[in-house]
């Protein structure tokens, strides 16, 4: 009698599993904490330091992203990081040695408000990192 009960068990279990990895869905999508050990601690570090395993290798210190609010007068860039993350330099070329990131995070978007009132459609994965570095600021 078990082994009968077993066999229907398996299968809805099989099933279940089946369906967490069929073809067209999509992969979920990594934190702004994930990201950022992903794409910014090697350079700017665990910590938001700039003090990375990279960064004696590299011609400029990254910068310490615990000071951005610090730099600008007490609150946070949020428009600014998310330029910087982007790859965003306006009518300047890259404007220093930090990687184009925009690539990368492009995808899913949500509508945010950056500091200026206007709610904008943002790629998520860069509104989660400028929200994991605000969360860095001493």
């Amino acid at each position: 009698m078990q082994s009968a009960l077993r066999y229907p068990l398996v299968t809805v279990v099989l099933l279940g599993l089946a369906a967490c990895v069929l073809p067209g869905m999509e992969p979920p999508i990594p934190s702004g904490a994930e990201d950022y050990a992903t794409y910014c601690a090697v350079c700017h570090g665990d910590g938001g330091k700039g003090a990375g395993p990279m960064a004696s290798t590299l011609e400029a210190r990254p910068a310490d992203l615990t000071l951005l609010s610090d730099r600008n007068g007490g609150t946070f860039p949020t428009t600014r990081v998310m330029a910087k993350v982007w790859g965003y330099t306006g009518a300047r070329a890259n404007d220093g040695i930090m990687p184009n990131f925009g690539p990368l995070l492009a995808g899913n978007t949500v509508l945010y408000d950056g500091g200026d009132g206007i709610d904008t459609p943002t790629p998520i994965r860069l509104v989660q990192i400028a929200e994991y570095v605000k969360t860095l600021q001493k």
